[in-house]
Order: C-alpha cells, then structure tokens, then sequence
C-alpha cells in the first residue's frame, strides 16, 4: 500500500513537473516571438504610426480578453445549471422509488386488512391512495404527493396454467384469488412527464 502511495506522489510529482516544462517553454516562446514582432514594429513604424499601431494592438487585447471572460461565464452558468437540473431530477427519482415501495406496502396493508378490498376493485382502472383513519383507502379521485407526485395503481387479472398452474399471459384459467398490482408515479422534470412503475402479485392469504 504505501510503495502504491510513492509510486502515485511520483508519478503525479513527474506529470506536474512536465506540465511545468512545458508551459515555461510556451511562455519564453511567445514571449520571444512578442518581442520579436515588437523589434519589428519599431524597425519599420515611426514615431508618428507607432501610437496608432500601439492603440489598435491594445484594444484587440481587450477584445480578446472580454469574449475570453464572456465565454468562460457563459460556460460557468451552463454547468451549474446542468449540475442543479441532475441533482434535482436523482432527488425526485428518490423520492418516487420511496411513493413506489410506500404504495405496494399499502396494497398489502388493504388486502391484509380484507381481500375483499382488492376483489371488489374495478380491472385496469386507476386508484389513488390516500390515508385517513389510521388506515389507507383507495379512491378514484385524484391527488398528489407533495404538489409535484401523482401516484396511481391499477389491478389486473391473472390466469394460470391448467395443468402447471403457472401464470400465463395467455390462456389458462382465471384465478379469482391473485391479482397483478402495478403502481406507478409520475411527476414533471424540465417540461417532460417521467413516469416510473412497480409491478408483483399479490395473493388471497385467507381462502
């Protein structure tokens, strides 16, 4: 471990000092070539042409440097805003895997409390939770989840195999004692509509 830590001081020690190499030689050779340049200037400008020369260089500089600046903002405000967009939208898609695993447990907790609260359910019609009298319900009314979430769950049928009585997608009897629970949020990010879901079947644990 601590020969790994020498060799990495060493090795970042060598890059930094390439870099500085590097830059130092870039800075003689331009300044070298500025200066040049200059030595030309002053060959060939008299006194009369130099302050003109002189005053068109300077405000190129200026130029240069504002758009160089105006840029680097630019770029600067870019980022962040891109960086607060991501942390936003992980925060949300926290909060909605949280609303998801919330839902399922309060499907359990309904039909726990009497299968009939699942059985007597319309098929492929959305429900929305909502707690009251220490206990959760179901209702066809729409709400939200802290102003942003929408939390909607829908029952479907299952059917079994006849003879494997496995669940099929297709064919197979109707079995009246298990359920296809899909839960889903949905909230608004940047002008589009995300939507994540949570699917599991839930079964009569009283027949």
């Amino acid at each position: 471990m601590k020969n790994n830590l020498k060799n990495r001081g060493f090795t970042h020690t060598l890059i930094l000092a390439l870099l500085h190499s590097f830059f130092d030689i870039l800075y003689k050779k331009f300044n070298f070539f500025f200066n040049k340049e200059h030595r030309e200037v002053n060959k060939y400008c008299n006194k009369k042409t130099m302050p003109k020369l002189v005053s068109g260089f300077m405000m190129v500089e200026v130029l240069v440097a504002v758009s160089i600046m105006t840029v680097s903002i630019l770029v600067a405000m870019m980022v962040a805003q891109k960086s607060i967009y991501v942390s936003r939208q992980a925060f949300h898609t926290t909060q909605a895997g949280f609303l998801l695993e919330e839902g399922a447990e309060a499907v359990r907790i309904l039909r726990d409390n009497a299968w009939s609260n699942i059985s007597s359910l319309t098929l492929n019609t959305n429900y929305y939770f909502n707690f009251a009298s220490n206990t959760w319900n179901l209702s066809s009314t729409a709400n939200t989840v802290d102003t942003i979430f929408t939390r909607t769950v829908t029952f479907a049928s299952v059917n079994r195999d006849n003879t494997t009585k496995d669940i099929v997608s297709s064919g197979g009897t109707l079995d009246s004692g298990t359920k296809l629970i899909t839960v889903s949020v949905s909230w608004v990010e940047g002008g589009v509509t995300v939507t994540k879901t949570l699917q599991f079947y839930i079964m009569n644990i009283f027949s």
